[in-house]
């Protein structure tokens, strides 16, 4: 138990889906919070502009203390109508509504960066990029997918002075306009939603793309039927994260995946939900944007500003493809390397899941260290897939913050 620490804040660090929505239950509950990072940080500079979120509005809703707060209560306000299941959310939608929600429930939020937390005591301290320190009761990291952008080594040797959109090589996660590659060659590797819809932005902009695509074919969702007969709703009852007994109950119980054991809960999240693409999207990749599947890239090289590729097609047939850069959409590493502001001590005092870099965490997603909890992508390891998606927030953030609320009520 936290002792001695009264009267000092929980530090918050991130401000997108889970910083806000837990947040704004401690906020409700009186218990002292500060929060760091720019609201909804990462779909404002992460995402190219044109960007549609791939889940439903019925899964978009981040979690208030009190009715109010949903996705559809925000266009209600605003005089804007309803989202279905058949229409696809701008990101600039979700991230107007992030900014409405952080100004009901929220309040204010410190625009500082944090560069270091460090145990201090039975608490921690905080440091910002400006040099102030601040003490602290306690922390959530709710980073989001912040620093844990994965590029393939092979690739990643091309750009020593690091991907970027200028290098040769890039991440998904580096972009908020792909049509500065407009009239150029451009290779997407990955087979999910951020690579198909990245490659459909690029050749809407002039750009000449292709998908490069490990898995022998590309799995696109089902268009959302709004009037499934009930034997369909029986056999493929409806989740967040999709159609499916499965995907139902991981949904339904992320504390029951928590208590499997490791290499269950570990293929569980590693294939519940592989790569696909949006329903919406298929018109605008099937027939317009060159897809190769069961491509392999078994080498590149730079060569005067530009990237040649080495490629294994499925019949063990090769050939080399030259392009001018390098979109990376091969998503992410859940590891504590990841969160470069925990000082090294911190870090590695933190157990992993067994596997795994990510933590491992308590039913209240607290870590090893007391005091030090972490949320979303990060502790989908430990509760499943829905964790990875806004649709996690009312579980994550109800559970932090009760268990914060009563450990500050003990001290």
């Amino acid at each position: 138990m936290l002792t001695g620490r009264r009267g000092l804040p929980v530090v918050v660090v991130g401000a997108g889906p889970y910083g806000l929505s837990v947040a704004a239950h401690l906020r409700a509950a009186r218990v002292p919070v500060r929060i760091f990072g720019e609201v909804l940080g990462s779909w404002r500079h992460a995402m190219a502009t044109g960007m549609f979120l791939k889940s439903t509005p019925a899964a978009t809703d981040l979690s208030a203390p009190e009715p109010g707060g949903r996705l559809a209560d925000f266009r209600r306000v605003h005089g804007e109508p309803e989202l279905t299941e058949l229409t696809p959310i701008p990101c600039d939608v979700f991230v107007r509504y992030g900014q409405w929600f952080q100004k009901r429930y929220v309040g204010e939020i410190d625009p500082g960066r944090v560069v270091g937390v460090d145990r201090d005591g039975a608490g921690f301290r905080v440091r910002l990029d400006d040099g102030q320190e601040l003490a602290a009761s306690a922390i959530v990291v709710a980073t989001g997918l912040n620093g844990l952008a994965h590029i393939p080594e092979e690739l990643r040797r091309l750009v020593p002075e690091g991907p970027g959109p200028a290098a040769l090589v890039s991440h998904t996660s580096h972009h908020t306009d792909l049509s500065r590659y407009a009239g150029r060659r451009v290779a997407v590797i990955g087979g999910g939603q951020s690579a198909l819809e990245s490659a459909a932005l690029l050749h809407e902009a002039g750009a000449e793309a292709q998908v490069l695509v490990r898995g022998r074919r590309v799995l696109w969702g089902m268009t959302p039927d709004l009037a499934r007969p009930w034997p369909q709703r029986l056999t493929k009852p409806a989740s967040p994260l999709g159609t499916g007994w499965i995907l139902a109950a991981v949904c339904k119980a992320p504390g029951g995946v928590r208590r499997l054991p490791p290499s269950a809960r570990l293929l569980l999240f590693r294939r519940a939900l592989g790569p696909s693409g949006g329903w919406w999207l298929r018109d605008r990749v099937e027939g317009v944007v060159p897809v190769r599947t069961a491509c392999q890239v078994t080498g590149a090289a730079a060569e005067g500003g530009t990237v040649r590729l080495a490629l294994a097609g499925p019949r063990g047939g090769s050939e080399t493809l030259v392009v001018d850069h390098v979109l990376a959409a091969t998503g992410y590493r859940l590891a504590l390397d990841g969160v470069p502001f925990l000082m090294s001590g911190l870090r590695a005092a933190v157990a992993c899941v067994p596997g795994s870099k990510a933590p491992d965490l308590t039913g209240a997603f607290e870590s090893s260290v007391p005091g030090l909890y972490f949320t979303g992508s990060l502790a989908a390891p430990m509760f499943g897939p829905m964790m990875r998606f806004v649709a996690g927030t009312e579980y994550a953030a109800t559970h932090i913050a009760g268990h914060l609320t009563r450990r500050t009520a003990a001290v």
